[in-house]
């Protein structure tokens, strides 16, 4: 018995929006990384890249338990001496809230070159507008 291996056709990719607003982060990211990987198809299959795009809007709007707003560390280091740098979670959503979202759902695809691809297909954007509009996204509701 042979193994099926499905073919990946890249036209029938479908683009997904995802409102942040209110949205638990770990849980956010989730749904989004299955949605990026294609868990969610019955032709998924862990080498390939069978999963689809997904636009994030309202970054900024993201909600996160406990005191990790304050107490929860993302840590930066160039290589020098001394150059270790730490930012907390309402430090990042100031500058950089997409930041925040991107770090999350990379945690949670694979570590190699399959995963760097599918990172690709993430986009997250602050405020509510994305110039995505020509593919005509479908709305997804973000687990709360």
């Amino acid at each position: 018995m042979k193994t099926y291996l499905p073919k990946v056709n890249l036209d029938q990719r479908k683009w997904h929006v995802v409102d942040a607003n209110g949205a638990i982060l770990g849980r956010l990211a989730v749904q989004i990384a299955n949605i990026l990987r294609g868990k969610n198809k019955p032709v998924f299959t862990a080498h390939l890249d069978a999963g689809d795009f997904v636009v994030v809007i309202n970054a900024e709007k993201v909600a996160v338990t406990g005191k990790k707003e304050t107490d929860k560390k993302f840590m930066t280091y160039s290589g020098w001496k001394g150059s270790e740098k730490f930012t907390s979670v309402a430090q990042t959503r100031t500058r950089h809230p997409e930041k925040l979202i991107t770090h999350a759902v990379k945690g949670m695809i694979p570590k190699n070159r399959l995963g760097r691809q599918l990172l690709t297909k993430l986009k997250v954007y602050q405020g509510a507008q994305h110039p995505h509009s020509a593919q005509q996204p479908a709305t997804l509701t973000a687990a709360i």
